[in-house]
């Protein structure tokens, strides 16, 4: 768990630097317009920062890293998620600066995607096979949340 708490705060601290990096650049550059590092900032904290907070809810919920897919999940996530702003990072500061970024450049942003995509899919395996199953669940833990949603009476 500590693991999962630690990479979330190493991308709170990516997302809150890329901003600083974009702000910073843009205002030496008297750069006015658009650019993908404009969204660098927000991608680290949501899919970064956010999606780890969450990761670490479910770990929590449901043992997540008990699963042998937990950890190709992990590195296939990150690894895409750092293809993906990392390119962002380089076209956007190219456009910042006035030049072109190429074909590679994206390319290597699509394999970024074709990542984070199967780390996802990695991510509701394992949630799924986490999960208790209809057949095999625990009867008592089923009626648990019923019975703690019934009204009981007031005390006489």
């Amino acid at each position: 768990m500590r693991s999962i708490l630690n990479t979330a705060h190493i991308y709170m601290i990516l997302g809150v630097v890329s901003g600083l990096y974009y702000r910073e650049l843009t205002k030496a550059e008297d750069f006015v317009g658009d650019s993908q590092l404009g969204v660098v900032h927000t991608h680290l904290l949501a899919l970064g920062m956010l999606f780890f907070l969450i990761v670490l809810v479910l770990e929590k919920q449901f043992g997540l890293t008990g699963s042998r897919l937990f950890p190709w999940f992990f590195w296939i996530y990150n690894a895409g998620l750092a293809l993906t702003v990392g390119m962002m990072a380089v076209h956007g500061t190219l456009t910042v600066l006035g030049h072109e970024s190429g074909a590679a450049i994206a390319g290597i942003a699509g394999l970024g995607h074709i990542l984070l995509t199967a780390g996802l899919v990695l991510l509701f395996v394992c949630l799924g096979r986490r999960l208790p199953t209809g057949s095999g669940a625990d009867p008592a833990a089923a009626e648990e949340p019923a019975a703690a949603a019934q009204v009981q009476p007031p005390a006489a």
